[in-house]
């Protein structure tokens, strides 16, 4: 009977601490519950204040408006500031080029669309675009009147005083009536959308600072001018015969091209000229045109002896004749690009220019009248003899020869480097994505 008791207490216990567990879960879940009605109530509310700021914003400028994914991009961004530039190789592909590497194995890329901002390289590393801005949705192709652009164009977006981030809401081609001419702290950035810039304008970044190209397809440019066009809210000008290159970069500073197909321009693919400086072209992949790019704007132009740019990861490509790129002052490190194809020459210069070839792969022409890399430009030897141009770990196939001159005078490369060179046999895998890239929401960028 003894036994029959203290059983019976067992039992007895059991059921009262099941009890008591019963009701502490029934308790968790109502906490839960309450957890859940609260932040839904705070979310209603947070998403309240955000409309009505974004209604009052929507007042001054109806679309310069909040992303979906630009608050998230924001708190993110305050959180990596301090410690962005330790970690570019975080989302590491293993392709060995720092800019993808640093964003485009992260397969929420369009979640964090201003990290972009934070992988530049060379002397345009400190471009920062509209990375303090907000995003600006361009969803309207058309460019009917340069001097009164409509809101949602693409010229509406680039003219705004403020910092922008400029996306695209889909696939479109942009016909020009006239130069769009940039305004600072300006990025366009058409990952996600299939984005060509055609058959008209193209892009003018004159007197400005801060600006990111990223994602285009620039192509079929056509001289224009002899009109009035916008160039902020508050001024629009006569503008004379613009010369029909894919980007004109024309004393400006902290600019980046990154990553766009360019070919079938009435000029240069791109032009650096009159005091610009501190510019990086990266990954871009150049086709089908004569005289590529030209960085100084004339002999007796000493302002562009203070000129650093880098051209770094390029593929210079298909149907290319000459300036790949063509110097004139200033410090130009060329490194790690891919020179499939040239008729005249890949590198020329005049006016004294330091040129640090560094890791690139040049692939001569069958011609063999063209195999030389370098062209000094109505130059005699007696002179360009001394001119800084050096060779370092270039890979030259089927015949191509690269002609140094100088002392190599250590304080004038330093000048002309801007990171460190990778191996040539490494230039293939850097510069296998060059140019625009098929990017879609959801998976890694590629």
């Amino acid at each position: 009977m003894a036994v029959t008791k203290r059983g019976v207490c067992v039992c007895l216990a059991v059921v009262l601490m099941l009890f008591v567990g019963v009701m502490a879960t029934g308790s968790n879940q109502e906490l839960s519950v309450s957890r859940k009605v609260k932040a839904e109530q705070l979310q209603s509310s947070n998403n309240s204040t955000m409309e009505a700021r974004s209604e009052e914003v929507e007042a001054m400028n109806e679309h310069a408006v909040d992303d979906p994914e630009e608050v998230v991009s924001m708190v993110e961004r305050s959180i990596r500031n301090s410690t962005e530039r330790r970690q570019l190789a975080f989302f590491s592909c293993g392709t060995g080029n720092p800019i993808d590497d640093c964003w485009r194995c992260d397969p929420n890329w369009h979640k964090n669309r201003k990290r972009l901002a934070d992988c530049g390289i060379g002397f345009g590393r400190n471009a920062i675009g509209g990375r303090d801005g907000r995003f600006y949705v361009v969803t309207d192709p058309r460019d009917d009147d340069p001097v009164n652009p409509r809101p949602g164009t693409l010229r509406h977006a680039v003219i705004q005083d403020q910092p922008l981030w400029i996306v695209f809401k889909r696939d479109m081609v942009i016909q020009l009536k006239q130069e769009l001419i940039m305004n600072s702290f300006k990025t366009i950035d058409g990952r996600g959308a299939n984005v060509h810039i055609a058959n008209g304008g193209c892009i003018t970044i004159q007197y400005v600072t801060n600006v990111i190209i990223h994602g285009l397809h620039i192509h079929d440019c056509k001289p224009t001018g002899n009109a009035m066009v916008r160039s902020s809210p508050s001024h629009f000008g006569w503008r004379t015969m613009a010369d029909g290159d894919a980007i004109s970069i024309f004393g400006s500073s902290h600019v980046w091209v990154d990553h766009n197909s360019l070919s079938h321009c009435a000029d240069g693919l791109v032009d650096a000229v009159m005091g610009s400086t501190a510019i990086t072209i990266s990954n871009n992949h150049m086709t089908h045109h004569n005289e590529v790019m030209l960085l100084g704007h004339s002999d007796s132009y000493t302002r562009d002896k203070q000129m650093q740019v880098t051209i770094a990861y390029n593929h210079f490509g298909e149907g290319l004749i000459q300036r790949m790129p063509r110097c004139r002052h200033g410090y130009f490190h060329v490194v790690n690009n891919d020179y499939t194809h040239w008729e005249m020459y890949a590198i020329g210069g005049s006016a004294d220019p330091t040129i640090n070839s560094q890791g690139n792969r040049y692939a001569a022409p069958t011609n063999p009248f063209a195999k030389e890399v370098t062209k000094r430009v109505e130059t005699a030897a007696s002179q360009w003899k001394s001119w800084n141009w050096r060779s370092e770990g270039d890979l030259l196939l089927n015949g191509a020869y690269f002609t140094p001159s100088g002392a190599g005078a250590s304080a004038s490369y330093a000048r002309a480097s801007s990171l460190g060179a990778k191996s040539s046999s490494m230039v293939g895998s850097i510069t296998s994505s060059a140019g625009s890239l098929p990017c879609r929401r959801g998976r890694r960028c590629s």
